[in-house]
């Protein structure tokens, strides 16, 4: 008997770190993918436990959950509007606008649609005299206008709002406007209902209520309710840090303003503590400032250290101004001498390197890369061709250099760990 007993409080307690195990799981994928499909493989953990991860996430960060039949969607709300590092990779202003105006075509669509008639709706939008005002203009007569319409499809189907059902946006791109290859989606209406993560809507306003400038839109879009009283400051104040710590790779106190940096340095040790043990992170707090670290190096939009040759000329770079920040704590790089760096490191590792990159000229592709790569992970502070090594950047030390195994056909890899 006591034995029977033994085995089934054994039983309770590894089903119980699995439900733990589940739950963090969870969190952790909605914090990577907030816009999550029923395909995603952790939409099933997500759905078991919907109710305790819409409590934390409102109690922690002030987010709402959705959680519907075939979709979830935490609505992030970043804590720093202006922050030019953020964005998805490869889009500008105009692909930005490319991007709404094609949302606006698909939720008056049809169930499903084509990337010509899409292309040819969008057209029609982007024709607005109200965007022409603005200096924006789209065609598909060219080969690149069409590849940005293909990138801004791609990103939909990512993203779940599209499914392919039949074709190839590659022989699009290729094709002349009104011949050529074609691809026939599907419309997942909930998931494109989901994609603007706003406090209310641009449709709400009248014309003339409307902000004027893009920052005073911006900030309307996600302004949300404070209540007018100590404790509800506190709570905003609460949500903004764990909004930081959550999203930035690492949160300083000197750009904090005084009445956050006053509660994140009496607070962040309890702080800290419960965004770790939710979402699998480890805390790192130093003077100037705190970090929640993932050790399994999955929440992150960039890693570092990586592969290929921009990873690699990255990590020469953190270690060159890491030594120029030793020398000086308020050392300022140019743009010009990093890539004068990366010139005279192209003699002992450009060998390693894709051909283009060893090409004259390539060192300044080759530092913009490395730069906002760093500048994303908050390792340097950079504004009109200056770069100031932040302290977080002090962690980082290059160790042995290995090249891959490689097929006498592939590339050569390098892979660098710090």
């Amino acid at each position: 008997m006591r034995d029977l007993r033994a085995e089934t409080r054994a039983i309770g307690d590894r089903q119980a770190q699995h439900r733990r195990e589940e739950y963090r799981s969870a969190v952790r994928a909605l914090l990577m993918r907030p816009l999550m499909t029923s395909g995603d493989p952790d939409f099933g953990a997500v759905r078991r436990h919907a109710d305790a991860l819409r409590t934390w996430f409102a109690r922690e960060t002030g987010w709402t959950l959705h959680i519907e039949r075939d979709c979830a969607r935490l609505y992030k709300r970043p804590a720093d509007l202006i922050d030019a590092t953020r964005g998805l990779p490869g889009f500008d202003r105009r692909r930005y606008v490319l991007l709404c105006l094609a949302a606006a075509v698909l939720e008056r669509a049809e169930p499903q649609i084509t990337l010509r008639v899409l292309g040819d709706r969008l057209l029609t939008l982007a024709a607005e005299p109200a965007l022409a005002e603005r200096g924006f203009t789209f065609g598909l007569e060219n080969t690149h206008e069409r590849r940005e319409l293909v990138a801004v499809c791609r990103s939909l189907l990512d993203w779940g709002a599209l499914a392919r059902v039949a074709g190839d946006e590659d022989t699009y791109v290729l094709g002349h406007a009104g011949s050529g290859g074609d691809a026939l989606y599907d419309i997942h209406r909930r998931v494109l209902a989901g994609l603007l993560a706003a406090v209310r809507g641009p449709s709400t306003w009248t014309p003339e209520a409307a902000p004027r400038d893009l920052d005073a839109r911006l900030a309307a879009l996600v302004t949300e309710h404070l209540p007018e009283s100590d404790e509800g400051r506190r709570t905003a104040l609460r949500h903004y840090l764990s909004r930081r710590l959550l999203d930035d790779p690492v949160v300083y106190f000197d750009e904090l303003d005084a009445d956050a940096r006053a509660y994140l340095t009496n607070q962040r040790g309890p702080m800290a503590a419960r965004l770790c043990e939710d979402a699998g992170l480890t805390a790192e707090q130093r003077a100037e400032g705190v970090a929640l670290v993932d050790e399994a190096g999955v929440l992150t939009d960039t890693a570092m250290p990586a592969e290929g040759t921009e990873a690699h000329v990255t990590l020469l770079v953190a270690e060159f101004l890491a030594d120029c920040q030793r020398e000086s704590a308020e050392a300022i790089v140019s743009e010009a001498e990093v890539a004068d760096f990366i010139r005279m490191a192209a003699a002992s590792y450009g060998r390693y390197w894709r051909k283009s990159a060893r090409e004259p000229g390539g060192e300044k592709e080759l530092a913009e890369a490395a730069l906002s790569r760093l500048a994303m992970l908050r390792l340097i502070w950079r504004q009109d061709g200056a770069i100031r090594p932040r302290p977080a950047l002090a962690r980082v030390a290059l160790g042995e250099a290995t090249v891959k195994a490689r097929d006498k056909d592939e590339p050569i890899q390098l892979d660098v760990f710090a």
